[in-house]
Parts: structure tokens; C-alpha cells; sequence
């Protein structure tokens, strides 16, 4: 059990492997501190980088490694910080998205709250990749902690050296900036992100220009999750053939997993990609069963926005490819749990309050038929449902799927649409018998 923090780590297969790397360290309660931080090599890769890498070395090692982009869409990061031009004369920045608005997804802040420094260390690597001299670390509002630490451990990394002026006398200036956010969804995507950074509406913006070429203000601009940035000083002092000897052949690494809803032991763990779905949810090193030893009904694998697994599809490796070969997403990393006695058409009401809540209202079939949906749901939870509502339902998703300029409306209907199909007995009997078809007792 952790010192200050409810949720359950796994660090113990950490402590027998350095294989597991990014909570290795998380249980110490100096590891915040920067001489921890350093007691545990903290800042030799910086180090390395900055005294021994050319940038574009820096970024063939990390294309190398395999790493992909741990906050959802799973873009290799090396490619993506290769896309900033060479060629243009203005400033280029460096953002990590901490904006961590998942719903089920707890991983990002574990690593701010207790290993702030590998996350600043990331960066500073990533900034120095691709020539950037300011970064920016984007957190989410309620986050208060985590900001706090971040701010504590970026004072004590100017004080030291690693930020500033010239650090390690290499010539290489880098500032950083810690921004936090007013606590938007949307803000996760990470051109909203920028408009937000630069006090604009938190909307999404249309691309291209992408990010890479035309991002805050105007200027060239790569964005990372948390995690990405974090795995980044591993990779550089370990190497990429190690890293890339993690995990399966097309996803490569570990990855951080927030574990929630019916089981025994929730938390966030680090397993190698590929990891078994199934153990996760019923070893006792990791979830531990269903909670009261009921029957699992179903499993959202990757975060609030992405499609039901049922039962028979869960003996699965969590890497990207597997779990789209399943019909869902590996996204975030948060895998939510349903045992036998919840109601799913009352979890998608649930859901999709939070998505019509959270739609920034851009685009027309995103912030209309995100409403549309709410109320269609609420009729039928509440036992007014009529015939044909559930294939209306699924009309309406249809019209928003692939039609918005972010992801949000895609969110908002996968998991609908994916419960339809899945569980389509329990929206029928909700509009034949005005109840639900099993009483729910997942309390959100």
C-alpha cells in the first residue's frame, strides 16, 4: 500500500526486474526529492544526451526503441518528434500533456506525485531532440498535488543545474513552465491543449497544419503524455535493443495500467505490453478476482471511451494490435471491470452524461447528438423507452462516428454502440419491462 496515495502499485515485480522501470521507484517516499532522484541515477541520461547526442541521434535512438504514445492514440513517439521541420526559423516547444481526464485512468498523476523528476528529465531529453529551449508541462485542474510537486521539483532541478542557462556548461539553455488546466476533457486533445495554453477556449483545432509544424503559437510544437516522456531517460540509458526486447514485436516497452471497478485489489500496475487481460484482472498479484467472487459480465479495456470486451474475448495480450483484433482499443490503459450485477444500459447513461458534459460544442453532430443520445438514454433507463429507440440510438451514433474534428464524439459513441451489439438483450428488456434487467450496484 502506498504512503499517500488510495491506489494499490505494483512495484514489486519492479524491485526483481528491471524490466519494469517507470514505478520501479515510486514506493520510496523520498523519490520526489532531487537527491533521491539522483541516488537512483536520476539525470544520468540528461547527462549522456546532452555531453554525447547529437539531437537527431537522440530521436533514432527513441524511433529504435518502438516507443508509442502511452497517452491513447499509440503514435510512435520518435516518428512524431521527427516530423518538426529542420528548416524553420521559429522557436520550437516542447508540451507534456499531464491533462489526465480519462475516465478510469490514474496512472499519470502516480508518476508526478512521487517521481516528478523522470518526468522532467523526459522532457528536457525531448526538448533537447528537437531543438526546443522551452517546455511546458499542461496539468489538469484538480490535480493540486501533483502540481505542487511538480513545481517543488522543478525548483530544486533549476537550482541544481538541470534547467537554466547553459546547463552542464553544454551551451543548451531549456526554461520550464508549469501550466495548469481548468479541468476540460477536451483539454486531453492536445490541440485544445495549446488553445489553452495560449488562454483561448479549449476547442480543438481542424489539422493539418498538425501540431508538429503549426502548433503553439503558431510555432512548431510536439506534444507527450506523461508516461511517454517518463520512459524516455530509461530507453537512452539502457538502449533501444532493451527496450525494444520488451513487450511484443510491434508494441514495444511497459506500460502503466489503472486497474477499477469490481475487483478486489484496484490499482495502477506495470506489466510488459502483451501482458495477459485475463491474469490482470484475476491473479492475485494484480486484481485479485471480482469482487464477492461474482461472474465478470464485461471489461472496458482501455478508458471510458472505448468498446466493451465480454467474457469470452478477455484471454488477450494488452498490447495495441491485440486488443484491436478484439474490437476495442488498448487507449489509455484503464481497464474498468463489470461484474454480473451491473446494469449496463445504466453504465452507458452514466457515460454518456459525462461526454455530452465534456463536448466543447464545436462541432454540430458532437455537441447536438451528444444531447440527443443523454436523453434518448435517460428516457429508456427510467423506463419510458418505446420500440425503436434503441436502433434510433444507434442511427445517432452512426451520424457523429468519424464526423467531428476531434476524437470526442468517437468517444462518446464507441462504447454505446459497442454495448448495443454486446448486450443488446438488456436494452430490450429495459424497453419491454420499463427496469433493469439486473440491479446495479456500481456506484459511480
Amino acid at each position: 500500500m502506498s504512503f499517500y496515495s488510495p491506489v494499490r502499485l505494483n512495484s514489486a515485480e519492479a524491485d526483481a526486474s528491471d524490466r519494469l522501470h517507470l514505478f520501479k521507484f515510486v514506493d520510496d517516499p523520498d523519490q520526489s526529492n532531487l537527491d533521491t532522484f539522483e541516488g537512483h541515477g536520476g539525470y544520468k541520461a540528461l547527462r549522456h544526451v546532452l555531453s554525447s547526442m547529437q539531437p537527431a541521434e537522440v530521436i533514432e535512438t527513441v524511433k529504435a526503441s518502438g516507443l508509442r504514445g502511452r497517452g491513447g492514440a499509440g503514435f510512435p513517439t520518435g516518428m512524431k518528434w521527427g516530423f518538426v521541420p529542420k528548416d524553420s526559423p521559429k522557436p520550437r516547444y516542447l508540451v507534456c500533456n499531464a491533462d489526465e481526464s480519462e475516465p478510469g485512468t490514474c496512472k499519470d498523476r502516480v508518476i508526478m506525485e512521487r517521481d516528478p523528476h523522470a518526468m522532467i528529465e523526459g522532457m528536457a531529453i525531448a526538448s533537447y531532440a528537437i531543438g526546443s529551449h522551452l517546455m511546458f508541462v499542461y496539468i489538469r485542474g484538480e490535480f493540486a498535488h501533483c502540481h505542487d510537486q511538480v513545481e517543488k521539483a522543478m525548483a530544486q532541478a533549476y537550482e541544481k543545474g538541470y534547467l537554466g542557462k547553459n546547463i552542464f556548461g553544454s551551451g543548451y539553455d531549456l526554461e520550464m513552465i508549469v501550466h495548469t488546466g481548468g479541468g476540460a476533457y477536451i483539454c486531453g486533445e492536445e490541440t485544445a491543449l495549446l488553445n489553452s495554453i495560449e488562454g483561448h477556449k479549449g476547442m480543438s483545432r481542424i489539422r493539418p497544419p498538425f501540431p508538429a509544424v503549426e502548433g503553439l503559437y503558431a510555432c512548431p510544437t510536439i506534444v507527450n503524455n506523461v508516461e511517454s516522456l517518463t520512459a524516455v531517460p530509461h530507453i537512452i540509458n539502457r538502449g533501444a535493443e532493451w527496450y525494444k526486447s520488451l513487450g511484443t514485436d510491434k508494441s514495444s516497452g511497459s506500460k502503466l495500467f489503472s486497474l477499477s471497478g469490481h475487483v478486489k485489489q484496484p490499482g495502477n500496475y506495470e506489466v510488459e505490453l502483451g501482458f495477459n487481460l485475463k491474469t490482470m484482472i484475476y491473479d492475485s498479484a494484480y486484481g485479485g478476482g471480482i469482487l464477492g467472487d461474482k461472474k465478470l459480465k464485461g471489461v472496458i479495456p482501455g478508458g471510458a471511451s472505448t468498446p466493451f470486451l465480454t467474457p469470452d474475448l478477455i484471454d488477450v495480450g494488452l498490447d495495441y494490435e491485440s486488443i484491436v483484433e478484439k474490437g476495442s482499443m488498448l487507449g489509455s490503459g484503464a481497464i474498468i471491470v463489470f461484474h454480473e450485477d451491473t446494469c449496463i444500459v445504466w453504465v452507458i447513461k452514466k457515460l454518456i452524461h459525462f461526454f455530452r458534459h465534456e463536448s466543447c460544442g464545436k462541432c454540430t453532430p458532437c455537441r447536438d447528438g451528444t444531447g440527443w443520445l443523454e436523453q434518448m438514454i435517460n428516457r429508456i433507463e427510467a423506463g419510458q423507452g418505446k420500440p425503436g429507440d434503441i436502433d434510433k440510438i444507434d442511427e445517432v451514433c452512426g451520424n457523429i462516428l468519424g464526423r467531428t474534428v476531434c476524437p470526442l464524439g468517437d468517444a462518446a459513441v464507441m462504447p454505446i454502440q459497442s454495448s448495443i451489439k454486446l448486450f443488446r438483450d438488456e436494452w430490450e428488456y429495459h424497453i419491454k419491462h420499463g427496469k433493469c434487467l439486473v440491479k446495479s450496484d456500481f456506484k459511480f
